[in-house]
C-alpha cells in the first residue's frame, strides 16, 4: 500500500517550528500533530535555524517573514534586470533600423 504524501504549507511549517523552538515540543509530538515524517520535520528545523541566522533558502520557499520578503525582493530584482535587458535590446534594434537616428 502506498502512503499518501502530506501537503504542508510554509505557514504550517513555520508554526510547527515555532512550537519546537519556542514552546519546547519534540519532533515526535509534531509528527503526531502533523502526520508527516520525522525526516521532514528535521528538514524544516534545519531550514528554520538557517533562516533565523539570516540565510535565505535558494531551493525552497522561505518559512520566516523576513526571508519571505527577501525572496520576494530578489525575485523582483531578477525580473527588473530581465526587463532592462529586453529594453536595451529593443532600443538597439529600433536605433539600428531607424536611419533618422543615426
Amino acid at each position: 500500500m502506498t502512503k499518501n504524501k502530506m501537503i504542508v504549507t510554509p505557514e504550517q511549517k513555520l508554526e510547527y517550528c515555532k512550537l519546537i523552538f519556542d514552546d519546547g515540543y519534540t519532533t515526535k509530538q509534531i509528527q503526531e500533530i502533523s502526520g508527516v515524517s520525522s525526516s521532514a520535520i528535521n528538514r524544516w528545523k534545519a531550514q528554520y535555524r538557517k533562516e533565523m541566522q539570516g540565510e535565505t533558502p535558494q531551493d525552497r520557499k522561505a518559512l520566516t517573514p523576513e526571508q519571505i520578503k527577501i525572496q520576494s525582493l530578489e525575485k523582483q530584482l531578477r525580473e527588473a534586470k530581465k526587463d532592462n535587458e529586453l529594453l536595451k535590446k529593443a532600443a538597439a534594434f529600433f536605433i539600428r533600423d531607424n536611419n533618422a537616428l543615426r
